[in-house]
């Protein structure tokens, strides 16, 4: 779309040569064997000015499209192109590029490039078109009138905004503009791509701090997006015009390493190859076994990894088979067969990555010590694999057929004027979702490029089956505010595959994650949330709170223990100690919150030593009908802990005699219970009325500093029976925020 671009023939040393392979069709048969050549822009651009443009003939300019476009969708309408092409050419007439080449060899190395990874003829008139709007006199309603409402669309979708209308905004809000109408057809971003990527070919000749500054947009976003999108072939070549760029010496090692592998005698990957083909064809197994050389930017990663690089370093074989059966089929002859290295499988066809990529990945071991990665799919899946969604052909056609640029775009039902796109992946809901809360374009800018950073996805499970697309590294608060948006203000915490978990937990692919939601409507997010949430969805809704209600976001905002509001009535039955409390929150509680003297217990306890005094152990505090036994002290005194407390077994190590206890007639006991809980606030308060209002008597209490939103309460409570203890920690249990109570288990000192 840049009028500024040069001619390859005139280009800097920032161009590498063109990878491998821009259609399935394009990976080497044999190792060694040439890409297709690139369009030679000075032919087309006197094709374009001397070249036939009558009604009835198709230009000669166009005859490259044509010929890659037929061998993807031979039975298309070509009238569309001639066409398009017709008023692209008569629009941009008497335009030129930097390099001085007429400007319609732009458009047409776009329509090229998309041509050969397959997209229909609608996709390929609007490529044509697209900088005509921007560039020239025609407008959006001609094109709709002469092509319609689809091309229109896609035309406008990867027009830019005006740097006079916008100024320094113009680059993110046009980027938004597009993402947004992405959302409602993938294929605007295709055009986008293809776009750039010839621009990208042909910077050669821009300053070298504008080609910079091209390169690290294309770097931080539009390469991303190639990826998610499942472009891999745009996405390779896109990297390696990046890395020349930007990395230049770099660069300029790596190809002299993959000179110098191509000058070595002998290739070990097309021995292997030829052994693999052996193994297949004995397994009956009809398969095609390529050579697939990695691209610059591949050889550089794995030269930074490995080290030393050796022959196999620089490709994988990739074998190609007609059936899913035939992938795994092939695994188990070359495991079976060859040394497999365990470590290097991964299985995306029952688990495909979030861009529509399938493939088994492995790789053997040669007796030299040499390890040859392998890649096994079908034919479709290295289509898909290549192309991404442009394999997908036109998605809102109604029919198999697509074509005709006038079709409807599709038979769902437009909300709003956005058209629905039925194969709209996770992350790009997710992202259309954010952008509409981003308050500023620095701050959308910056979001997007932190969001696209993330560049593997996973799944999670809901409790009632459903799933929630996040990125790695997402945790419980990234899912919370994906399930719910704003209302996750009111989490207080998770569990994670049936485990309580902190809302900061990191999740992994394929757990099952329930929020627990509390019931209080003033409850609020924490800003400790901001260091744990990791979608912009969520740092966005966080922050928008924190803006709007200056001072909170503590965690535990009010006083969770503080004096209840007046118009709030005092709970009945409240305790002396209760009485007593201090005010405090429950995030900076370090010491006991109340206390009150000890009481004499009247536990009827029973001992094998007539006459020695009986005392409950506080360690434990046992209660009818616990299991109990006893320990003779200093004094003549018997202690009694409960069966399974911790210092029963310290005793016995220590060669302490058991004396036997038993329960008597019990009115009265002591138990201390400790109650976890998320942190919120008015907690304390509701805790202490639960307890009051089951009749029973606060000794003393204590609230520990809160931790990753959790909260830690102790109380030693007078029960006036025992019967009344399993009744008073249900009623602990549901208060809102308390996950789990307890009785006391801490290690009591040895006597």
């Amino acid at each position: 779309m840049s009028a500024e671009a040069t001619n390859p023939a005139t280009a800097g040393p920032a161009a590498p040569p063109v990878p491998q392979a821009l259609t399935a069709s394009a990976a080497p048969a044999a190792p060694r064997r040439k890409a297709r050549p690139r369009i030679d822009l000075r032919r087309l651009g006197r094709a374009a000015l001397l070249g036939s443009a009558t009604r009835d003939k198709l230009p000669d300019a166009i005859g490259h499209v044509v010929e890659a476009h037929r061998a993807h969708h031979p039975d298309a309408d070509l009238e569309p192109l001639r066409r398009a092409y017709v008023l692209a050419e008569s629009s941009h007439r008497g335009q030129t590029r930097k390099s001085g080449e007429p400007y319609i060899t732009h458009p047409l190395a776009v329509t090229l490039i998309l041509a050969e990874l397959g997209a229909e003829t609608t996709t390929l008139t609007a490529s044509l078109l697209h900088d005509t709007v921007e560039d020239t006199d025609v407008t959006l309603e001609q094109v709709r009138e002469q092509f319609g409402e689809e091309v229109r669309y896609l035309v406008d979708g990867v027009t830019k905004l005006e740097k006079v209308d916008y100024g320094a905004a113009a680059e993110p809000e046009t980027f938004r503009k597009m993402l947004v109408a992405t959302g409602n057809d993938v294929r605007v971003m295709s055009i986008k791509l293809a776009d750039r990527l010839h621009n990208m070919r042909t910077l050669g000749v821009m300053r070298p701090e504008k080609q910079a500054r091209i390169a690290k947009v294309t770097r931080d976003v539009l390469i991303p997006l190639a990826e998610r999108l499942g472009v891999q072939a745009l996405k390779t070549e896109l990297e390696d015009l990046v890395f020349a760029v930007l990395h230049p010496e770099e660069y300029a090692r790596t190809r002299e390493l993959i000179a110098e592998n191509a000058a070595r005698p002998g290739d070990p990957l097309a021995v292997v190859a030829e052994e693999v083909r052996g193994v297949l064809r004995e397994a009956d197994i009809p398969a095609e076994v390529l050579i697939r050389p990695r691209h610059f930017v591949s050889v550089h990663r794995v030269a930074r990894k490995r080290g030393r690089l050796r022959g196999t370093d620089f490709g994988r074989l990739l074998v190609l088979v007609n059936e899913d059966a035939d992938c795994y089929a092939v695994l188990g002859e070359l495991h079976t067969c060859m040394t497999p290295v365990v470590s290097e499988f991964k299985d995306f066809i029952a688990v495909p990555k979030f861009n529509l990529y399938q493939s088994l990945h492995t790789a053997v071991a040669r007796p030299d010590g040499q390890m040859v990665e392998v890649l096994i799919r079908t034919h479709q899946m290295h289509k898909v694999a290549e192309a991404g969604v442009v394999a997908l052909g036109n998605p809102y056609a109604p029919a198999p057929e697509s074509g005709a640029c006038d079709a409807p775009a599709h038979d769902a039902s437009p909300a709003e004027g956005e058209r629905v796109d039925p194969t709209r992946p996770g992350w790009l809901s997710r992202l259309l979702e954010w952008q509409r809360a981003a308050p500023d374009p620095d701050t959308f800018w910056s979001t997007l490029r932190e969001d696209l950073a993330q560049d593997r996805e996973i799944t999670v499970f809901r409790p009632d089956g459903g799933t929630l697309g996040l990125p790695e590294g997402a945790t419980c608060v990234d899912a919370a505010y994906a399930q719910y948006g704003e209302d996750a203000h009111a989490c207080i915490g998770a569990r994670v595959n049936g485990r309580l978990a902190t809302l900061s937990t990191v999740l992994r692919d394929g757990d099952t994650v329930q929020l627990l939601m509390g019931q209080d409507p003033a409850s609020e997010p924490s800003r400790e949330w901001l260091d744990h949430a990791h979608t912009p969805a969520a740092r966005i809704a966080i922050q928008r709170w924190l803006a709007t209600h200056p001072g909170g976001g503590d965690g535990t905002d009010d006083d969770a223990g503080a004096t209840e509001p007046a118009d709030r009535a005092p709970a009945p039955a409240r305790t002396a100690a209760e009485a007593r409390t201090t005010p405090a929150r429950d995030g900076e509680t370090t010491a006991a919150a109340f206390t009150e003297a000890p009481r004499p217990r009247r536990a009827d306890v029973l001992a094998d030593r007539p006459g020695a005094a009986v005392r409950l152990a506080g360690c434990c505090t046992p209660v009818p009908p616990d299991e109990i036994t006893g320990f003779a002290v200093r004094g003549g005194a018997v202690t009694v802990h409960r069966a399974e407390c911790a210092a029963v077994a310290h005793m016995k190590g220590l060669g302490r005699a058991e004396i036997g206890v038993r329960w008597g007639d019990t009115a009265e006991c002591r138990v201390t219970l400790v109650a976890e809980s998320f942190g919120r606030p008015h907690l304390l308060a509701d805790l202490t009325e639960a307890i009051a209002l089951a009749g029973v008597e606060i000794v003393s209490a204590t609230v520990e500093p809160p931790s990753q939103q959790r909260v830690r309460h102790t109380y030693t409570l007078q029960l006036p029976d025992a019967s009344r203890l399993p009744a008073l920690m249900r009623a602990m249990r549901d208060v809102p925020g308390v996950y789990d109570v307890s009785r006391a288990q801490h290690q009591a000192p040895a006597p």
